[in-house]
């Protein structure tokens, strides 16, 4: 893109070597790949994976087909563009100049007895109402949506014009995430973090006593941070909360019901993984703190 300094260029390296398709791998607290697990194994309804862009819902998505895929499911995908092939599954190409779009090609595939159906993104309505009717018509559904947490993708599929009592019925769970730095396992070491950052946390209500951050070396190129991983909060659809999606309840009430039935939250996973010494406390804040926070946490080096 043209700029008054010149052009604006971003590349994006699908490498298919690098990435793990393992669900092990991704970053998982063990509580919520048992329940995704089990999620992703369900007769039908629909499974969401929700984040902003580059915050790894693909490869999620891949890592759980790639997880439930045999010779007797019949797994068909939708996607724009196909990020990495796997095997004993069909994958389609969007092709919107000749009018093959995600819910043209979704209502082509439902005419092919798939049992799985992975649509690479929930973009309009008509995407998210055909999903909807495949997955109360037997079907297991996977998608995408752009939202800031789990509970919110009710509210974006409602604001997409579905009917909430549709929602209700099926919707199996909502998996939201996000990326963060892991610290460099060559150059790690314990560090006492500024007492703004102690009081952030604090202020959120959680207690962390140990502190890890990677002051630089050659592997990581003196960034003192190698490779990522993912920050995940998982919201099971139970009977309750079913109802009170049915009923056109807030999502803070929604969300409210989910913490009652102990959905670990983005900031609860991140503060676990900090706590671990699997990243720092300045990437979760980065990621999934306040505003508040975010302004006074901002790194230098990843700009705003």
């Amino acid at each position: 893109m043209p700029g008054n300094r010149g052009e604006k260029t971003v590349i994006r390296v699908l490498d298919a070597g690098s990435v793990s398709l393992s669900l092990e791998d991704l970053g998982f607290a063990e509580e919520i790949l048992r329940q995704f697990r089990a999620g992703i194994q369900a007769p039908n309804g629909i499974v969401l994976v929700t984040g902003p862009t580059g915050s790894g819902k693909s490869t999620t998505l891949y890592a759980g087909l790639n997880d439930i895929s045999t010779m007797e499911n019949n797994i068909c995908t939708v996607e724009d563009p196909i990020e990495y092939h796997l095997p004993l599954i069909n994958q389609f190409q969007v092709q919107e100049k000749v009018g093959l779009t995600f819910s043209v090609a979704l209502r082509t595939l439902l005419r092919q007895d798939p049992d799985i159906v992975m649509v690479g993104e929930i973009r309009d309505d008509e995407t998210a109402r055909t999903a909807i009717q495949a997955a109360l018509t037997g079907h297991l559904v996977f998608s995408t949506l752009h939202t800031n947490d789990a509970c919110a993708a009710v509210t974006r599929l409602v604001n997409m014009g579905v009917e909430p009592y549709l929602i209700g019925a099926a919707l199996n769970m909502v998996l939201a995430q996000r990326l963060v730095r892991k610290i460099c396992p060559k150059c790690r070491e314990p560090y006492d973090p500024p007492r703004t950052l102690r009081k952030a946390v604090e202020k959120m209500g959680f207690h962390v006593e140990h502190f890890q951050k990677g002051v630089g070396c050659r592997r990581c190129r003196n960034t003192g941070y190698a490779g990522r991983i993912g920050l995940h909060e998982l919201l099971v659809v139970t009977d309750e909360i079913r109802d009170a999606i049915t009923a056109e309840a807030p999502v803070s009430q929604i969300r409210q019901l989910a913490i009652a039935n102990k959905m670990t939250t983005l900031r609860a996973d991140g503060f676990r993984k900090v706590q671990e010494g699997i990243t720092t406390l300045e990437e979760v804040l980065h990621v999934a703190g306040d505003t508040n926070c975010f302004l006074e946490t901002r790194d230098p080096q990843r700009g705003p």
